[in-house]
């Protein structure tokens, strides 16, 4: 009998082609169900803790084991609502900027003020509750410490504020000089004296990194002329220490200043503690926030005033937050550019000579790399990248104190005598001397000179506020929409791209020559001015 032949296996062989899509659809597969699992939160088991059956009293053992695990996992329950309970607590008071955070009660007269000046929050325009917050701050304190900005001493001061502090009784008023290492010592010098006259004055420059639950703070870029070491700090608490102890009790301390001036840095640095928000933008603190300093001193922040609309274009673009949406940012910034010295605006941005505002921008923006698609200068984006440097903590510019010294029209020499009372100005003005030697401040070559437009006008009574846009009653406050243009400003100098784009108009304003002469603009500029550092200056979170 013949046997059959015997059958061959199939070959597994196959083309690479085919092979290769197998392995990819497995990884593929295996990817996917690592996602899956990932989204579900598979971890892996835990290898059960393993009772010898020889062991007496294994089931108790493992009945007590038992009970232990669900023990834990009532607790991560526990703790997971708790968690859940403080974010919504937190959410609640970002959406309602009356109810202070972090707020202690100071004492009976304060908490009747609090309770009074109470708002129901959603239902008030913001800038009023920033108005009611000011109020309680002025009544709740026995100092008042007025921030203001070195580099333009005079349009920090607000009349009304200073005269609402003279009218509700015995409260002094101190003037405290802050960013004081972005002006040159001379003019420091000059307005020391000159404030010194009316009001005592003490010159600060607050700290730039401190601590923050074990965190420091991470410094985006390199400030020139700025250091980490606060100074002025042991002038400003003995000036309070001496005035507490002849006082007789403890004392509250309020801060107050437009926005940006400092006012929460100067707190933290008193402190030696991130305890205040602070940030580039403006108009960080928007209620009150109580401070203990030590036990005889409580210090206040407070929301920054609100501007007057009456102000010059220059004085708004520098004070007011909405300024930028208000004027539009090559208005603002234009207006802010028509205060400063011309030539030494070329040496500090590093641009050929300019006839007007629109050209400077189309320099600047050629120079530092902000083009629109299609290679068009972005005007928009150099008036911001304008606007907020020169609001923010970064460039040194300076104004001249007047002339000659006037007494300040809501003030007469028993007031000035009377809020100098109960102070030791000698060791004041050391102690200035020893801030003033102490600070590295920028040469008067390399600051540019800028013309104050003088005291800034603000509103202190509800009444006085005028009525707002739809779009910002609705709970949208300007200091929030103003935030996102001003750190943004800052990633479009760093990557030297931007997706604005410029108004027509402005380019086709451009004289017929900038016209022409555009793309050989350029190279000549690249020619004629050396690199940067590739815009090496760093914004912190310093000042408020």
């Amino acid at each position: 009998m013949a046997c059959s032949p015997e059958l061959k296996k199939a070959s597994k062989r196959m083309t690479c082609h085919k092979r290769y899509k197998i392995q990819k659809k497995v990884r593929e597969h295996h990817r996917k169900l690592r996602k899956e699992a990932k989204k579900r939160g598979h971890k892996k088991r835990r290898k059960e803790l393993g009772v010898p059956n020889s062991a007496p009293f294994k089931e108790a053992l493992l009945r007590e084991a038992e009970l232990r695990k669900q023990r834990l996992e009532e607790l991560k329950q526990q703790q997971k609502l708790d968690r859940h309970k403080e974010q919504e607590k937190k959410r609640k008071l970002k959406t309602n900027p009356v109810e202070p955070s972090n707020v202690e009660p100071v004492n009976e007269e304060f908490e009747q003020c609090k309770a009074k000046n109470k708002a129901k929050p959603g239902k008030q325009n913001p800038k009023k509750l920033y108005c009611q917050e000011l109020k309680k701050v002025i009544e709740a304190s026995d100092v008042v410490l007025e921030v203001l900005d070195a580099r333009d001493p005079l349009g920090c001061r607000c009349p009304q504020v200073e005269e609402a502090i003279v009218l509700n009784g015995q409260k002094k008023l101190v003037l405290v000089l802050n960013k004081s290492d972005l002006v040159p010592k001379e003019n420091l010098e000059n307005w020391l004296n000159y404030l010194k006259r009316e009001l005592p004055t003490v010159v600060f420059r607050a700290s730039t990194s401190l601590k923050n639950k074990g965190k420091i703070i991470k410094m985006r870029r390199k400030v020139p002329f700025k250091s980490e070491v606060c100074v002025g700090k042991d002038g400003l608490r003995k000036l309070l220490a001496g005035f507490q102890e002849i006082y007789g009790k403890a004392i509250h301390v309020g801060v107050i200043g437009f926005p940006n001036v400092g006012k929460s840095s100067i707190i933290n640095s008193l402190k030696q503690e991130r305890i205040c928000n602070v940030g580039v933008s403006m108009g960080l603190t928007r209620s009150m926030q109580v401070v203990p300093l030590d036990k005889q001193i409580t210090i206040i922040d407070s929301p920054s005033f609100i501007v007057s609309p009456l102000n010059s274009p220059t004085t708004l673009a520098l004070r007011s937050p909405a300024s930028i949406e208000v004027l539009k940012p090559v208005e603002a910034a234009s207006a802010i550019l028509s205060q400063a010295d011309t030539r030494q605006v070329v040496l500090k941005f590093t641009v050929p000579d300019f006839k007007n505002s629109l050209e400077f921008f189309t320099l600047l923006a050629q120079r530092r790399g902000l083009h629109q698609k299609g290679g068009t200068p972005n005007v928009e984006g150099a008036a911001k990248l304008l606007w907020s440097e020169w609001t923010g903590g970064s460039l040194g510019y300076y104004c001249h104190p007047p002339t000659s010294w006037t007494l300040s029209r809501h003030f007469n020499e028993n007031i000035v005598t009377d809020m100098k009372w109960g102070f030791n100005l000698e060791e004041l003005e050391k102690n200035n001397a020893h801030s003033i030697q102490a600070i590295r401040s920028p040469h008067l070559a390399s600051s540019i000179l800028f013309q104050s437009s003088g005291l800034t006008n603000g509103i202190i009574e509800e009444k006085d506020i005028p009525e707002e846009l739809p779009k910002q009653q609705q709970g949208g406050e300007d200091y929030e929409n103003i935030n996102n243009d001003q750190e943004s400003v800052d990633e479009e100098a760093v990557e030297k791209s931007s997706d604005m784009s410029p108004p027509k108009e402005a380019w086709e304003a451009l004289p017929e020559e900038a016209q022409a002469d555009e793309q050989s603009e350029q190279s000549y500029i690249l020619d004629r001015v050396p690199e940067e550092e590739d815009d090496a200056y760093n914004f912190t979170t310093d000042y408020v």
